[in-house]
């Protein structure tokens, strides 16, 4: 019979990772705590060394947070919106004036 795969939570595989950084209780006893494999504890360190810097740039490159950056670039699409219909209302009233509607 076959085992059942476990799944770990992202807060669980932190805890180990923490246990073996922190705590310094060696792999092997994390692993059989865990009951996992080595190769997949490590998998686990190789992803939080590779995306860890997303946690501590919070900002964006120009020091505006994304939610910032977000408004701006609606808003400059809101201008452009209206500078567009703007000018079709403008050629509309001028095709109005020329046909004697208006």
């Amino acid at each position: 019979m076959s085992k059942k795969r476990r799944h770990y939570s992202a807060q669980e595989k932190m805890a180990a990772l923490r246990k073996h950084f922190v705590e310094e209780v060696a792999v092997s006893d994390v692993c059989d705590e865990l009951g996992i494999q080595p190769s997949l504890f490590y998998d686990w360190q190789k992803v939080l060394f590779s995306s860890g810097d997303q946690v501590f740039n919070r900002k964006g490159e120009d020091g505006m947070t994304r939610h910032a950056r977000e408004v701006t670039e609606l808003t400059a699409k809101l201008r452009k919106k209206d500078e567009v219909l703007a000018e079709v209302m403008a050629e509309y009233v001028a095709l109005k004036k020329k046909n004697g509607d208006a």
